[in-house]
């Protein structure tokens, strides 16, 4: 799949703007702060409803606007489709060929994306919740039910940690909602669980062979899930129940002493081996580089192997970041395969045919220029 054109309306710091893409390399060249990531986040909110740099959906509109609109053609193999995202001060909005989709999850995997920017280097070494984060935009894009799932999971979260606060303070004595809500909230954690393992498969399945290569034969990268509960491998849903259900039965009284949930989904971990040793703690900055790379690489293949299309490649200001044995090794990668943007203040110093081939855009003071 490629992205055909793209259309932003008071997004950011670009008051209107519509481009023509190839299906090819796109470069996007300026200074810092021009607007380079703007694009490249817009072409990411398209396709997840939701931005990779914040929470905060306002801070995707235009000063003293009311709202922000992004219109993108994407061309698919069966034919071309026409997506519309739009962030105002009461919420989203997201249509699919002119017809709104009642839900996100609905819309989310009409059009696939992977991002890979400086802060993914921080995948291995930086906390939990980035790896979270990772594994659920991923499974999202290949599984729509996975991010309702996901939502309902948060819900019900939110819900059982006010009650939580309501039982720790006295103000609510009555137990039986408790367990309502735990039953709930296990029904939807033990499907999330059971997902992420297999999810967790097909990425080391993919990224180990890439590692591999990149590390010149002489690494061999696994990739371990640490879920909340008792279970160290996939197992059937009926077991993951189970074990969630072994596990809030024994936490019961501590979590009304803190007010919180302490186990579940939202508490779970990735971890990443180089020959058997923990990357995070005993890999060099280069070994934890070509991790995140490797995974980033997966993904391309994971996706194309799970719906049969590549996604569309986002090179956010990364290829500074690496090596030039990396950054070659990513540019051949994704030669005449995939659709690629990428941002950077210059190409100076990067020779590779990629690049040769590649349509330059400028942008300074918010405004796209082919060159």
């Amino acid at each position: 799949m490629f992205l055909e054109q793209l259309t932003l309306k008071d997004y950011r710091n670009y008051e209107t703007a519509h481009w023509h893409f190839q299906n090819k390399v796109n470069v996007i060249l300026g200074e810092n702060a021009q607007g380079k990531t703007n694009v490249m986040e817009a072409i990411y909110v398209l396709a997840m409803a939701k931005s990779h740099r914040t929470s905060n959906d306002k801070d995707l509109i235009r000063w003293e606007r009311d709202y922000a609109k992004i219109e993108g053609k994407v061309s698919k193999r069966s034919g071309s489709l026409s997506l519309q995202f739009v962030v105002s001060k009461k919420g989203k909005k997201a249509k699919v060929n002119h017809i709104e989709q009642a839900k996100l999850s609905h819309y989310i995997g009409h059009m696939n994306v992977v991002m890979f920017a400086p802060e993914d280097l921080n995948l291995v070494k930086g906390s939990p919740q980035i790896r979270r984060r990772f594994i659920d935009m991923e499974i999202g894009q290949v599984s729509p039910v996975y991010m309702y799932e996901l939502s309902q999971y948060q819900k019900i979260l939110q819900q059982r940690n006010q009650y939580l606060k309501l039982l720790q303070s006295k103000k609510q004595t009555d137990e039986t909602f408790l367990s309502v809500l735990t039953e709930q909230l296990i029904e939807f954690a033990a499907k999330i669980t059971l997902k992420r393992y297999e999810f967790i498969e097909l990425l080391q399945k993919w990224a180990k062979p890439i590692h591999a290569e990149i590390s010149r034969g002489s690494e061999t990268l696994t990739i371990h899930y640490h879920p909340s509960i008792d279970v160290s491998e996939k197992q059937e849903l009926s077991r993951i129940i189970e074990a969630y259900n072994e596990k809030f039965a024994k936490i019961k009284n501590r979590e009304m002493e803190r007010g919180i949930t302490l186990a579940g989904p939202h508490r779970d971990d990735l971890s990443f081996a180089i020959n058997g040793k923990d990357v995070q703690t005993f890999g060099s900055q280069g070994q934890q580089r070509t991790t995140a790379l490797s995974l980033k690489l997966a993904e391309i293949d994971l996706i194309f192997s799970e719906i049969g299309e590549y996604p569309i490649l986002l090179l956010d200001d990364v290829l500074s970041e690496l090596d030039d044995f990396r950054q070659t090794h990513l540019l051949n990668s994704i030669q005449g395969k995939v659709q690629t943007f990428v941002t950077t203040t210059s190409i100076d110093g990067i020779e590779h045919d990629v690049l040769l081939d590649a349509d330059l855009y400028k942008v300074v003071s918010g405004q796209m220029t082919k060159w």
